[in-house]
């Protein structure tokens, strides 16, 4: 089957680690996986840090990359790929796929039964593969981890990457005052045509707020630490512009500032958040849709830093 694939690592220049070509079927590791045959899929950052040999250890390749995919089960049913595994060996207790088993970027893929969920009839394909990491991350963030409430704000910083752009659009959907950073003038204009306020990475805010998310990292914590209000929380899924942020600790201990880490969500949470998007009229920000044919240049938008929600996969194209 075709399927795109990391055959090496390449840390300055991931593109060169990308090949596209024939791989082996899914295999069926536990009696409890099928196969579904992908309709559509998206790009995730974590398919960068792959190529470059973030996170993937060289004895797993070639890697068949990809985290999100949405197609049909044995069955006919059509379904969203709920991308996490459970995994004894790593230290977190599970994987995703495209770390030790084989991801999304093909024309089939193997997972257990339990990891699909049912695709809600309104939203298409490529909408649903939006959401299963970016999306469900950011709802996670704001709801299980950030607890937002009625009549509270949120921060939102870097808009324009897929989880900072979801949860502009989820805590709009939810009703909350919500403010967003973005380097880039257009960026800003597109933040304020989804709801929210957008402003410049570090300008003061009108008000402090109730939840910060944050993906981005050193480049902007200081900021969430001045912008967060007594009691807030700091919810942090990613550090792209550094790991290592200085820290202000008076600030924590005296506001009382609740800093804490998310990655993904529940098989629940993807069905609350599907349920959601039909409830709430929500369609993910999708930036671009390519043929799966045309993976490269899908991965070389990504890499552009141009890019504003995600970037999809046709596999029907």
């Amino acid at each position: 089957m075709r399927a795109a694939y990391a055959s090496m690592f390449d840390a300055d220049d991931p593109l060169a680690a990308l090949v596209v070509g024939d791989r082996p079927e899914p295999a069926h590791p536990e009696p409890d996986w099928v196969t579904v045959q992908v309709r559509a899929s998206s790009l995730n950052h974590h398919d960068v840090w792959s190529l470059r040999g973030v996170g993937l250890a060289a004895d797993r390749l070639p890697m068949i990359l990809g985290c999100d995919a949405a197609g049909v089960d044995p069955d006919g049913n059509e379904v969203v790929v709920y991308p996490v595994v459970p995994d004894p060996a790593d230290p977190r207790g599970l994987s995703l796929l495209s770390e030790r088993h084989p991801g999304t970027l093909a024309e089939r893929v193997a997972v257990p039964r339990a990891n699909l969920v049912p695709k809600p009839p309104g939203l298409t394909f490529a909408e649903v593969a939006c959401l299963p990491t970016a999306w469900l991350t950011a709802y996670r963030m704001l709801t299980t981890r950030g607890r937002v409430e009625a009549g509270e704000s949120v921060l939102v910083q870097g808009a324009g990457g897929g989880v900072a752009t979801a949860a502009v659009v989820l805590a709009v959907a939810l009703g909350k005052r919500v403010y967003a950073t973005s380097r880039d003038p257009g960026k800003r204009d597109r933040i304020t045509g989804l709801g929210a306020t957008a402003v410049e990475p570090g300008a003061r805010l009108p008000e402090r707020v109730d939840v910060v998310i944050e993906t981005v990292g050193a480049a902007t914590f200081d900021h969430s630490l001045k912008s967060a209000a007594p009691g807030a929380r700091i919810v942090v899924s990613g550090a792209t512009a550094g790991y290592e942020p200085p820290v202000n600790l008076r600030r924590v201990f005296a506001m009382q500032l609740e800093i804490l880490g998310s990655t993904m969500g529940t098989p629940a949470e993807l069905a609350e958040l599907l349920g959601l998007c039909v409830q709430r009229g929500i369609r993910p920000v999708i930036d671009s849709s390519y043929p799966f044919s045309e993976v490269r240049p899908a991965f070389a938008r990504l890499l552009s830093g141009e890019v504003f929600g995600k970037v999809v996969l046709d596999h029907t194209a």
